[in-house]
């Protein structure tokens, strides 16, 4: 890959160098030594926009918006919400049970992807999908290696099989009613938020729209729902042919339902 490079925290262990080198090998990218280099001097030594940090375990990807790494925060409430018994719309939209397959199309942050693996447990399969290799690099590495707060969840997060590729290619490479759901959280047309978390996000993701290809491919391939999730007044839905909705009668994020 060009326009990033993988290196080191200022203090570097060898597992941390090791790391760096695995995943600049992945990426097809240079690895190069911190040597007590700032990230801006880096970036402009290499001419790169983005650099990612290996530290303490953890991959960090350092772009000119700031920051984007793994952490399960909002799945840990969401999942600890269905332990005791409260509903999440996106499960109800999935009509998740335990031991279904799972596609999830659009990993991002891996958020949905942990709550799902929860949900389907360990007879279950989630796949995660992420188009960008950097972001697939971060969130693949955070849900197979950080600890989470509890034992069910870090089970959750191990569960994820994280594939980075795009997801028609990946569709059309899978046999018919293969999983149960196929489910899609692409980049809103219309964000929600000028959440300054998000914004490293939005830079090095693939803000494309679900097309009608992806769509018919999604619908060949899962045996029980397909399901995107958008904006509650996204024009999406009518496009794509979404016709069954779930979600808060308030909530700004609605789940279209295609039952097959």
């Amino acid at each position: 890959m060009k326009n990033v490079i993988v290196t080191t925290g200022h203090a570097a262990a060898a597992a941390h160098v090791a790391l760096a080198e695995q995943t600049a090998t992945r990426l097809g990218c240079a690895c190069v030594p911190r040597l007590q280099r700032s990230l801006p001097v880096l970036r402009q030594e290499y001419q790169v926009e983005y650099i990612i940090v290996s530290s303490q375990g953890q991959l960090t990807l350092n772009t000119p918006e700031g920051e984007l790494f793994f952490h399960p925060s909002m799945a840990h409430l969401r999942v600890k919400n269905l332990r005791h018994g409260l509903k999440d719309h996106m499960i109800e939209a999935m009509g998740l049970q335990p031991g279904m397959r799972v596609l999830d199309g659009t990993l991002g942050f891996g958020a949905d992807a942990i709550v799902a693996s929860f949900v389907t447990g360990a007879a279950g399969t989630v796949i995660g999908l992420e188009s960008s290799p950097m972001i697939a690099a971060v969130m693949g590495h955070g849900l197979a290696h950080m600890t989470a707060e509890n034992y069910t969840m870090q089970e959750a997060m191990r569960r994820i099989r994280v594939v980075a590729q795009d997801h028609l290619s990946y569709l059309q490479a899978l046999p018919a009613k293969s999983m149960d759901v196929v489910y899609f959280d692409p980049m809103f047309r219309h964000p929600l938020t000028g959440s300054a978390s998000m914004e490293p996000l939005r830079r090095v993701a693939d803000h494309r729209p679900i097309d009608r290809e992806t769509l018919a491919e999604a619908v060949r391939v899962a045996r029980y729902r397909v399901v995107l999730k958008e904006n509650s007044r996204s024009q999406e839905f009518a496009r794509l042919g979404f016709l069954r909705m779930e979600g808060g009668k308030y909530s700004p994020v609605h789940y279209g339902i295609m039952d097959l």
